[in-house]
């Protein structure tokens, strides 16, 4: 797609988007329309009054009083007009990109998790933000100069060609020539505000890792490093809003200079025929003032057109989002909960994140009702994948995994998700209060049922240390909070509702030893009877597990209990030896 062709299909979509507030949009224009009515009528009424002047100390009062009276009512017409039009302008462009925030932030939630993997946090939320609020600068501007200019050529025109044809003509011939070099301009500048824009993400998410990894950056005394990358992303950022910057600048003053020679040339020629007895002083007057009315739009219309590529690469990235394609919805059956046992199968599961790498390739497995199944290995054998299949956060390039039985396909993903509790090695909080943290799947739970959770977590004792205890508020993720305390709060949401089936992701990592046996021993109450996923680095933590699975390279390489797998002495016999030995 050519870069005309698809500025012109992103115009086309801001302007159905604008489209839909179709009764603000309304009032809007007839605002429109009459601040310009009113604003074209006053050069008349000036040259009327220009023309009561009948020679040296001669003035016709009697004919000038209504007619500076009728100027004093359009001035105030025109000022109350011109200061309410902006209110309703206003309204169209914040509800419009707040509509237009809404299906981005909405199609985050939709789209397939690998989209969101394959982009980075400070262009999304540069994205959300700052060019969500680029796009309505540039909208108000269409409101604003745009519009109205476009009404006052086509008013001006319709009026100068009533009052006279000949100075008429001059005007409508010159006066384009201004925005032919806008236009020139304004092609130009569109692709470096498209360099500016995407360099702008760069820039944000490096700042974001600067601030979030701020004690890593200085553990591993990288600073020097991170300070060299940022002066790469904010240079070339730079560069990118010089070349924009330029081109859109040397618009307003290319259109002004063509517009004073245009202003001459009039008042020259309305001056010889004024000599010629064809033209009056008042008739020149007015035309001079329409002469500025007319050609002043072409500087605003300039300088909207290199604002509007600005606003148009914004818009593209935003409506980038919002057409990705929702993660599909392969089945419509609800899991029965009253009925579910727990029994899980991978049938000849495979399982790709780039299409030419394999991963995960005809795995088999069988697991039991109830049964505890422990999965071990090393970095990336993939463990975390197959909890993550297992959730459908990913879909399967090949095979099935089953429920009872039942591919998991045929059930909706809300279903799926709702049978398992999961508590992930890397903790997310919400900002807001300890209680609605740990209510966080649960909105509705009780302060009791909340209560009970972190009791069972191990977590009442610290949060009643806290200043406001469970109203306490959490920000920024939970930075004024310990690691281990996260982990305990994540803990407890799994609680507030005990799960059909478990999944434990290193869940006890960030957890002092005492707490941490305190929490074992909760996990295996809370594990009996359900079926069970606990991925471990700690080899000790699954030991008295059903089943351990041991893979590496995506496949599951050994399997069995630990009894029968240091029996085999193979790759998780080495692995317990060598954790023995480095103790």
């Amino acid at each position: 797609m050519s870069q005309v062709t698809k500025k012109s299909e992103t115009l086309l979509r801001l302007v159905k988007q604008l489209i839909t507030k179709k009764h603000l949009l309304v009032i809007a224009i007839i605002g429109a329309i009459i601040q310009v009515a009113l604003t074209v009528y006053l050069p008349v009424l000036i040259g009327n009054a220009i023309n009561q002047v009948l020679a040296e100390g001669q003035v016709d009062f009697f004919q000038l009083e209504p007619i500076l009276w009728r100027m004093a009512i359009i001035i105030a017409l025109n000022a109350f007009i011109q200061w309410l039009n902006p209110l309703l302008y206003n309204k169209v462009t914040y509800e419009t990109v707040r509509d237009l925030r809404q299906a981005v932030i909405n199609k985050i939630h939709k789209v397939p998790l690998n989209y969101i993997d394959t982009k980075s946090t400070g262009d999304l939320v540069s994205r959300i933000s700052t060019d969500a609020e680029q796009l309505s600068d540039g909208i108000n501007m269409i409101f604003s100069q745009f519009l109205v200019g476009v009404l006052t050529i086509l008013v001006t025109i319709i009026t100068m060609g009533q009052l006279d044809l000949l100075m008429m003509g001059l005007v409508v011939c010159l006066t384009p020539l201004s925005l032919l070099f806008a236009r020139f301009i304004a092609n130009r500048s569109y692709k470096y505000f498209q360099q500016q824009t995407v360099t702008r993400g760069v820039q944000s998410q490096v700042v974001e890792e600067s601030v979030q990894q701020g004690e890593l950056i200085r553990l591993f005394n990288t600073q020097d490093r991170m300070i060299d990358t940022f002066k790469v992303a904010n240079d070339t950022y730079m560069e990118n809003s010089q070349k924009a910057i330029f081109y859109s600048s040397i618009s307003p003053p290319t259109t002004r200079f063509v517009n004073a020679m245009i202003y001459a040339v009039i008042t020259f020629v309305g001056a010889v025929r004024i000599l010629n007895g064809n033209f009056s002083v008042g008739e020149l007057t007015t035309f001079l003032n329409y002469a500025n009315q007319y050609t002043k739009p072409f500087n605003d219309i300039s300088s909207v057109l290199s604002e509007l590529q600005s606003a148009l690469a914004c818009a593209d990235r935003l409506f980038d989002i919002i057409d990705q394609p929702d993660e599909a919805e392969t089945g419509k059956a609800i899991v029965n909960e009253e009925a579910i046992e727990g029994k899980i199968n991978f049938n000849r599961a495979s399982f790709r994140y780039v299409a030419d790498r394999p991963l995960i390739e005809d795995l088999t497995l069988s697991v039991k009702p109830g049964m505890r199944v422990a999965i071990v290995g090393p970095t990336g054998a993939g463990k975390s994948t197959l909890i993550n299949l297992l959730m459908r956060f990913y879909d399967l390039t090949q095979g099935q995994i089953l429920i009872d039985d039942q591919p998991i396909t045929d059930f909706t993903r809300e279903s799926v998700r709702g049978q398992f509790g999961m508590v992930l090695q890397e903790t997310w909080l919400k900002t807001g209060t300890i209680h609605t943290n740990i209510a966080y799947g649960y909105p509705n739970a009780t302060r009791e049922l909340v209560i009970e959770a972190a009791k069972a977590a191990h977590a009442d004792y610290f949060i009643r240390q806290l200043p406001q205890g469970y109203d306490t508020t959490v920000t920024d993720g939970g930075d004024s909070l310990a690691q281990g305390q996260r982990q305990l709060l994540a803990i407890a949401r799994i609680f507030v509702r005990i799960p059909h089936m478990l999944i434990l992701d290193e869940a006890t990592s960030s957890i002092d030893t005492r707490t941490e046996i305190l929490i074992q021993e909760a996990f295996n109450r809370l594990m009996e009877g359900r079926t069970s996923f606990v991925i471990a680095h700690r080899l000790s933590t699954i030991q008295t597990s059903d089943l351990i699975l041991v893979m590496d390279a995506g496949q599951i390489i050994e399997q069995g209990n630990h009894h029968e797998l240091m029996q085999m002495k193979g790759f998780y016999y080495t692995m317990q030896q060598t954790r023995q030995s480095a103790e």
